[in-house]
């Protein structure tokens, strides 16, 4: 049996801010399988970034950690939190990771409470105790957290769409990141992908027009390459392109059809 192996090479780990200083684009991956060795799997594939997503995967706070732990020092790491809660974003910060995806960010109250939270007095509410994150790093103050955790709201409602400009103004949001189903569910009468429809497309480039007037990064979580490929063409700078799961499920169903007899049947 042949060794899995990454089809590229392991690149030095560049930090969120590190990654988008520049206003280049970077491709990320949404980790949704809880399990620390298929994270790792991903992180070698390339990716510049990824996100360990708590929302809507079934991972649990202890799997959490231990994917940060194995992702830490290879990638830009975010967690994606189940909710718009200071004690979920505390905690996946003090887990190590290097910021945090909030969902369903609305109005500026709502981008308040997340930025807050990754931020302590005077500009937040964050509580000090920093566990897995000071580990090695004796010098850490707030300060320096304040600097480093990254935080991107999540796009994804007709009500963003509405307060773009007062939640890209509030103090600590670094990114807009756009959810592209929900925001079509909630503003578009159904789901489409990225840019399907031409209203899909003008709210996605409202998006990028607002974040381009408080100098903050966009972001967009896509389902292919191509369309990963045309939106970073675009100007989303924090583009992620696909979830393990599904690459998983399509590589699995790619060999199998590759390997199975004329006409699609198992041979007797």
């Amino acid at each position: 049996m042949s060794s899995v192996a990454a089809p590229g090479m392991r690149r030095p780990k560049r930090s969120p801010r590190e990654l988008w200083a520049d206003g280049r684009s970077a491709l990320g991956c949404f980790l949704m399988i809880p399990s620390a060795l298929s994270a790792e799997i991903v992180a070698f594939a390339g990716y510049e970034w990824v996100c360990i997503d708590t929302q809507h995967g079934p991972i649990g706070r202890e799997t959490m950690v231990a994917m940060v732990q194995t992702l830490q020092e290879r990638v830009a790491t975010l967690i994606r939190v189940a909710w718009n809660e200071p004690q979920l974003i505390m905690q996946a910060l003090d887990a190590g990771a290097d910021g945090v995806i909030v969902p369903m960010v609305s109005s500026r109250e709502d981008a308040i409470a997340a930025a807050q939270a990754c931020r302590y007095p005077p500009r937040g509410i964050r509580s000090w105790g920093p566990l897995r994150n000071a580990l090695g790093r004796p010098g850490l103050t707030p300060e320096v957290e304040d600097e480093e955790a990254f935080c991107a709201v999540m796009i994804e409602t007709a009500e963003a769409l509405e307060r773009l400009d007062e939640i890209a103004a509030v103090d600590g949001v670094d990114a807009l990141f756009v959810g592209p189903s929900d925001l079509s569910i909630s503003a578009l009468g159904g789901r489409v992908g990225a840019g399907a429809t031409p209203e899909s497309t003008r709210a996605l480039e409202s998006v990028q027009a607002a974040a381009r007037r408080h100098n903050l990064i966009t972001g967009l979580h896509v389902s292919s390459a191509e369309s990963g490929a045309r939106w970073r063409d675009a100007g989303f700078q924090m583009v992620s392109i696909q979830i393990d799961a599904r690459l998983l499920a399509e590589a699995a169903s790619r060999h199998l059809e590759a390997a199975l007899p004329a006409g699609g049947a198992s041979e007797k």
